[in-house]
């Protein structure tokens, strides 16, 4: 199935019910007095995180809900029934934005939270609320208050720990592929990533982290080149950033230093707080390199790369092939134990 990760919808909450003048008329009983009940509360528009959900394709298709009205009060004191609630299932990871202002409602990130996104109107009261010592035969009754409505816009971020970054064919899906049970298309043509993909990698039986690929970036994504741009969205859960990069790039005259950097500015113009990250480094497909020359062609990368960047932490770079899987097992246990650290923090 497609991944769809953005969506837009419209939520109308029941209206409340009007409130009721009435009074009570029984044989025998002169003056019986107001019995008009209120009005019932409209429904309202509740949000779940369901974690067997993995797309917001439904609201793709299904674009306005709305809820039932709250019933008007009746005499002999009886109260409208309330709008029946409309209950909508979001993957865990969805933010919840309000498209008029901009603004974050809520983050569901956790199975099972629950927020209402458009809240019922309050039901009317009847004249039974306004009988006084004075005023014996009210009829004043007050009309049901109008439910929300919002146009809304939904955003999922995957819930992954780890994050990676880099070019189109840098060898991220390979990455992934090598070590967890992730299948996500690989071939020697760029933009074989369309959408996220997330691996559980597993450590031991009792430890395990989360990766997540996404499309690669291009220098100018911020300007809305390539596709990896707008998935950077859900890199902002991760804890650390591996950026992977081709040490052996099929065109010799890619300046691989310079793309490097290119793709750290792409993270620093999209979000700071993303940009200062935990970030590493992993030098790819030193399988296509002579033993002897992976040492030189790595120190001089690095050399270079650390004169344009200082938030990379380069005291410790990887290098790997994630097609024959060099290094991988050293690079998951390295990021095990710095998950393990941050959340002792």
């Amino acid at each position: 199935m497609k991944f769809i990760d953005e969506a837009k919808i419209e939520v109308i909450a029941g209206n409340g019910g009007n409130g009721s003048a009435s009074f009570r008329r029984e044989k025998f009983i002169e003056r019986g007095g107001p019995d008009g009940g209120d009005g019932g509360r409209g429904g309202s528009i509740v949000m779940i995180a369901d974690e067997n959900i993995n797309t917001l394709v439904d609201y793709r298709f299904v674009k306005k809900y709305k809820a039932k009205n709250g019933e008007n009060g009746r005499g002999a004191d009886c109260y409208g029934h309330k709008g029946e609630d409309v209950y909508l299932k979001v993957p865990v990871g969805t933010t919840i934005i309000d498209e008029e202002t901009n603004l974050a409602l809520m983050d569901l990130d956790q199975h099972g939270q629950k927020f209402v996104v458009a809240k019922g109107g309050k039901g009317g009261l009847g004249n039974l609320h306004f009988k006084s010592s004075v005023n014996r035969a009210p009829r004043q009754t007050t009309p049901g208050e109008l439910g929300e409505h919002k146009i809304l816009r939904l955003e999922l971020k995957v819930l992954a720990d780890i994050g990676l970054l880099g070019l189109p064919n840098a060898g991220k899906s390979t990455f992934i592929r090598a070590v967890s049970s992730a299948k996500p298309k690989v071939a020697d043509y760029p933009f074989t990533t369309l959408h996220p993909n997330l691996g559980v990698v597993r450590i031991d039986h009792e430890r395990s982290f989360v990766i997540a690929d996404i499309p690669g970036l291009i220098e100018g994504a911020s300007d809305g080149l390539g596709l990896g741009y707008k998935f950077l969205k859900h890199l902002q859960r991760t804890k650390v950033l591996l950026h992977i990069v081709d040490i052996m790039p099929l065109d010799e005259s890619l300046d691989i230093v310079a793309s490097a950097v290119a793709i750290t500015q792409e993270l620093k113009k999209y979000d700071s707080e993303l940009y200062n990250k935990p970030r590493y480094l992993l030098l790819n497909k030193i399988d296509l390199l002579d033993p002897e020359e992976v040492t030189t062609r790595v120190n001089k990368f690095i050399d270079e790369f650390k004169q344009h960047d200082t938030n990379t932490i380069l005291d410790r770079v990887f290098t790997i092939s994630g097609a024959t899987k060099t290094g991988c097992n050293e690079v998951c246990y390295a990021m095990m134990n710095m998950l393990e650290e941050l959340k002792q923090r």
